[in-house]
């Protein structure tokens, strides 16, 4: 019997995290074009297919399968187009796999993208209190939320401005203390998150290193190698969309690399 394709996401007290034999696929509508086929097999070859709608799609990721629980921290690595994020987002719900199973259960927060939930029309206050409202927050819990964004932000009078107003840093700024506010069970995390100017990142790094050590189960996207053996216990190598090596740390990293790695005393 076929698999039924599924992505859940429950709140529970016991984190966890299942993906069973996912597939995920990106179609390409434009995929009969000659000179379009041409480029999509140079740059992704034997990644390219067609799906049961004969359309040419793009095979993302296949036949993927882990199990996460509580204590875990999984790093993610292979090369540009493995599909690290791609598994990241389709962790988060983002994606919806094509066949296969993803179920997480906790309460999950995703950094994968600074500007990922805001409306760039409303305030920076007015964005804090939406993620409340999403997060189901009550009225002490939003005040909290609120202060917490404004003293850690710092963007003084911008804060009651649209945030389209706002500059790249301040964008980064807002989006890293709201999405670092709430403390999850599930944290995923992609490493570009951490891009943003060196004085701004120097005073996150407290911040995001107790998150880290506050959430149940870490997944990490990364080509940082002594950030993969500080946050991660285990590793996953993609490979074109497949899984290439799962294991511990040390061991994954020093085949990938092609030379030992260790954890410094």
């Amino acid at each position: 019997m076929d698999t039924v394709p599924e992505a859940v996401i429950e709140a529970s007290t016991a984190a966890r995290i299942d993906a069973e034999h996912v597939n995920v696929d990106f179609p390409l509508y434009h995929g009969n074009a000659r000179s379009l086929k041409r480029m999509v097999f140079r740059t992704v070859a034997g990644r390219v297919a067609t799906d049961p709608k004969h359309r040419v799609v793009v095979q993302a990721l296949r036949d993927i399968s882990f199990s996460l629980r509580r204590g875990d921290r999984l790093g993610l690595i292979g090369g540009n187009g493995a599909g690290k994020t791609t598994l990241l987002r389709t962790l988060a719900g983002i994606y919806e796999p094509q066949a296969g199973r993803v179920h997480v259960r906790g309460s999950l927060s995703a950094l994968l993208d600074p500007n990922l939930g805001m409306n760039l029309d409303l305030t920076g206050r007015e964005n804090i209190v939406l993620r409340a409202m999403y997060s189901r927050l009550e009225r002490p819990a939003i005040r909290q939320l609120e202060e917490d964004v404004a003293a850690f932000a710092d963007l003084g009078e911008f804060l009651d401005m649209p945030v389209r107003v706002y500059s790249s840093g301040m964008v980064v700024r807002l989006g890293f203390a709201l999405a670092t506010a709430i403390r999850p069970q599930v944290l995923l995390m992609d490493e570009w998150f951490l891009a943003g100017d060196a004085s701004f990142m120097e005073k996150a790094r407290v911040r995001l290193e107790d998150m880290v050590r506050g959430a149940e189960i870490l997944v990490l996207s990364t080509h940082l190698t002594e950030v993969v053996l500080s946050w991660c216990t285990r590793v996953i190598w993609l490979d074109q969309g497949r899984v290439r090596a799962d294991g511990p740390a040390e061991a994954v990293l020093s085949e990938y690399l092609g030379h030992p790695v260790s954890r410094q005393a």
